[in-house]
């Protein structure tokens, strides 16, 4: 609302398209340098002037509309400055966020761990920062189609059958645990007798034939693999909208070889059958079938793109996996745009950093992996030490626990620019008083204390928040759209983190400066629907990112 009209007053006066103005609108990092900016350099060669000059001459003449928002302007340098009237800003940081329906769809393959080793903590980030991207979307319009693009094909299953007939066990005690060590047996054993990789390449090609016992074992592993996944996703309220992971694209796979060959895009290379990518300045060619004539998983993400678009006929398609893949991603786009595919350029590989701990990166093959089960117990755990000690009384506190620890584990990672690695840090993540998801779900906790304790009605009074204090956080509420917009524009979900952490410690400075509860019967009302909204746009920035806000803890 403010800045359109903002651009409204630029534009009449400096001749620019509306479109052209709204790109150089900026909001100043400081407030006393007013609430909008427009840099007049891009204007100099058109005026002929100096941007210092130019700056001048268009404040001097823009006329302000009687009943507008913007109430002065100012020319600073090369700057012209928009301030807003600060009963208009209070009013308009209280209106209700919301998004029309755009119809456009966008597909989003995030989690996607694999089938017959353990959930580890590495898989987090993916599921994190894709479920929340995926609320995200939905909350700005969009169709958001969640797919779960199981790891559940490929010669890891040949290791692991040849593992499962020379080393039997019985696999409905503790499956996972089971199978990460007949893994981990067979790469100790396969150090000593190279044979064994052999083996599992044949027992491999076995399944990709359809071999009887073969295929009843994948199954097994996959069912069993399954139920302990969705158990770890339903405590972190995760949801997908399909599971189809890698082996749903096996008959999938030769109408798209085909269609490469018919293209003049699959060479013949060394015994194997590649797509040369030079011309795309990727000096790695993309391997499609192997000397055997086996797949790899380039050869299932084309089919699984593929028939993403046909079935979904999705605007966008994010793929939420490390930044260890992005040289896979460069390929399958790559191959995409030779097939002739305009819609390349809706593909996008939302890359993330690693979890790092004391002990470096973690390795399946050599046993070394850390359960999220045992990573949410101990967060759960620790918070209700904690809740113990800081409130005895409270009831339900292990449900209060759940919440806490599970929060903590995600925000921990959402706060984070998802490009950087993070270093996991108990004492930082369980933190009350820090950056932290416990932080600002005790601020919310407080703020409906204050709700509750009060005998008035929270109640807009306009003039009653009229101080400094008051208009920095309005216009921080009114930044949870524009922040929702970047989380879009950029597909990172630490853009609404930041946003509802400074949130949360700006509410919190001012009920503990400032009296809430008093015998001003106008002021209290105004001061409690201040909180009361910011509470509620906590509430809904933790949601969207997957966390809970507890009323009480």
């Amino acid at each position: 609302m403010f800045r359109k009209e903002v651009i409204a007053l630029l534009s009449k006066e400096t001749k620019l398209s509306a479109e052209d103005a709204d790109k150089l609108v900026e909001v100043p990092p400081d407030p006393k340098l007013g609430d909008y900016a427009f840099p007049c350099f891009s204007l100099a060669k058109a005026f002929r002037k100096a941007p210092q000059a130019i700056a001048q001459e268009i404040a001097g003449q823009i006329k302000l509309k009687p009943k507008g928002a913007v109430e002065r302007i100012e020319a600073v340098g090369s700057y012209i400055n928009f301030f807003i009237s600060q009963s208009e800003l209070v009013k308009e940081s209280f209106k209700k966020v919301h998004f029309k329906k755009n119809n456009k769809t966008v597909v989003l393959d995030y989690s996607s761990p694999n089938i017959a080793k353990p959930f580890g903590i590495g898989h987090l980030r993916s599921t994190v920062i894709g479920a929340a991207l995926k609320r995200v979307y939905e909350f700005a319009g969009w169709k958001a189609v969640g797919i779960n693009h199981l790891g559940d094909w490929g010669t890891q299953f040949g290791k692991l059958i040849v593992a499962y007939k020379k080393w039997p066990c019985d696999l409905h005690q503790d499956p996972i645990k089971k199978l990460l060590d007949l893994y981990v047996k067979f790469h100790s054993e396969a150090e000593k007798n190279p044979s064994l990789e052999d083996e599992a390449r044949l027992e491999f090609k076995k399944l990709e034939d359809g071999d009887k016992e073969n295929m009843r074992l994948w199954k097994e592993f996959r069912e069993l693999s399954l139920e302990e996944f969705k158990q770890i996703y339903k405590r972190l309220d995760v949801e997908f909208d399909s599971y189809a992971g890698e082996a749903f694209y096996n008959d999938k796979m030769d109408s798209v070889v085909d269609d490469l060959k018919k293209k003049g895009l699959l060479v013949e290379s060394e015994g194997a059958f590649i797509v040369d990518l030079k011309d795309e300045g990727i000096e790695t060619p993309a391997i499609i079938l192997k000397k055997d004539g086996s797949t790899i998983y380039t050869t299932r993400d084309l089919a699984a793109i593929l028939y993403r678009k046909k079935h979904y006929h999705f605007d966008r398609i994010l793929y939420e996996v490390g930044s260890e893949q992005t040289l896979h991603f460069k390929q399958l786009f790559s191959i995409i745009r030779k097939m002739g595919y305009s819609w390349e350029k809706d593909c996008f590989h939302v890359s993330h950093g690693l979890y790092m701990f004391e002990t470096g990166k973690m390795s399946t093959r050599k046993g070394q992996v850390i359960f999220i089960e045992d990573v949410l117990k101990k967060a759960v755990d620790l918070s209700l030490d904690i809740i113990k000690e800081k409130n005895p009384d409270l009831k339900g506190k292990e449900k209060v626990a759940e919440k806490v620890g599970i929060g903590a584990i995600l925000f921990y990672d959402l706060k984070n620019d998802r490009n950087k690695d993070i270093l996991f840090d108990w004492d930082e993540v369980l933190d009350f008083e820090g950056e932290t998801g416990p932080y600002i779900q005790y601020t919310h906790a407080r703020l409906k204390s204050i709700l509750r304790k009060s005998k008035r009605e929270p109640k807009l009074h306009v003039d009653a928040l009229c101080g400094e204090e008051e208009a920095i956080i309005a216009r921080k509420m009114l930044g949870f759209e524009q922040a929702i917009e970047q989380v879009i524009q950029h597909d990172k979900p630490h853009i609404l983190a930041r946003h509802v952490l400074d949130l949360a410690q700006m509410i919190n400075g001012y009920y503990q400066r400032n009296r809430i509860i008093q015998d001003d019967k106008k002021l209290e009302e105004a001061r409690l629907a201040l909180i009361e909204h910011a509470a509620g746009q906590i509430k809904l920035g933790l949601s969207l990112l997957g966390i809970d806000a507890p009323e009480e803890m």
